[in-house]
């Protein structure tokens, strides 16, 4: 097959990469490397079954290679990366993906949406199912993406009901592992590099806020699944670990798993619109996928500190300090 991969360069795109090349399948990666890293594609470029091209999505791909499947992810994911530059972030979701589903419509493509939890909000029902449409503020300053992702799943369901296009709409759940950017400020990475450089876990609130923290390897199973459902299933079905846990619990679990570390943890005052719960009802992916997560929580965080650990290291050669 002939797989286009759009943020092929990030944290979840990378490992889909490195998936379908051991598979022996053709993979084409479009990041352009505003949050995505060379560095995460670094052994991909090696392949011979391999092109990548830099580009963002808000500019049409001109791709006329017989495309068999697309995933489409990218869009600055973390909140300190869509605040950045909130209209960019927009403009990939909603510009860009009709762009991806143009690309998908004339190559009679199937395509997946990676889609977001935070397109439920503040979520006023605990967990939350795919029924549920949400508590979105449509003007906060985290609108740009949660805004963004759902106008996308619009357009996804419109290509399907007008050009009877093959879609895919997954809602991702807090997702961690190997190949995450230190510096892109989400809670795992955050936690686990400052307790690697002995500086202070930074908790917003009181920490009592929870989330469900999923690994990569579970979601990256999950979307193969749903890609390659036999069923077209098109969702949006949510994938994540429904082990709820609070931020204040997740801080202490990554303390306790480096025990050298000599951190502290520190508060500082909630974000806006900081979501209180974050709880995926994986019935759906169940039912229709017979997939669900299957690596606990501590497991996949020792794996994630043995990545940062290296990647500290290679960092701290490449410029180190004064």
């Amino acid at each position: 097959m002939r797989i286009l991969i759009t943020g092929g360069a990030g944290f979840i795109g990378s490992h889909l990469c490195k998936y379908y090349l051991k598979k022996n399948h053709e993979v084409i990666c479009v990041d352009d490397l505003s949050t995505g890293r060379k560095e995460n594609i670094a052994e991909s470029l090696k392949n011979q079954n391999f092109k990548f091209i830099k580009q963002d999505i808000i500019r049409p791909l001109d791709i006329r290679d017989n495309l068999d499947q697309i995933y489409n992810l990218a869009c600055p994911a973390s909140p300190p990366r869509y605040q950045k530059d909130p209209i960019f972030t927009l403009k990939t979701s909603v510009i860009g993906s009709l762009n991806i589903l143009e690309l998908a419509r004339k190559n009679k493509a199937t395509i997946l949406q990676g889609s977001t939890s935070e397109v439920y909000g503040d979520p006023k029902i605990h967990p939350q199912p795919e029924s549920y449409w949400g508590n979105v503020n449509p003007t906060g300053i985290r609108s740009c993406y949660d805004e963004g992702k759902r106008a996308a799943e619009t357009l996804f369901f419109d290509y399907q009901r007008k050009y009877k296009t093959d879609i895919r709409v997954v809602r991702i759940f807090n997702t961690y592992g190997p190949n995450m950017d230190s510096e892109d400020g989400r809670v795992v990475s955050n936690f686990i590099t400052q307790a690697l450089r002995n500086e202070n876990l930074t908790v917003y609130g009181d920490g009592s806020q929870t989330r469900s923290f999923q690994y990569i390897d579970d979601l990256i199973e999950g979307l193969i699944a749903m890609m390659n459902n036999e069923k077209k299933f098109p969702g949006p079905v949510n994938m994540g670990n429904p082990d709820e846990f609070s931020v204040l619990e997740l801080a202490q679990k990554i303390l306790a798993l480096i025990p050298e570390s000599r951190s502290k943890i520190a508060h500082e005052p909630l974000p806006q619109d900081d979501p209180k719960q974050r709880k995926p009802d994986i019935r759906l992916a169940k039912e229709k996928l017979n997939w669900e997560p299957k690596i606990k929580l501590e497991e996949g965080l020792k794996k994630t500190i043995e990545y940062f650990r290296e990647a500290l290291k290679l960092s701290f050669r490449k410029f180190p300090k004064v």
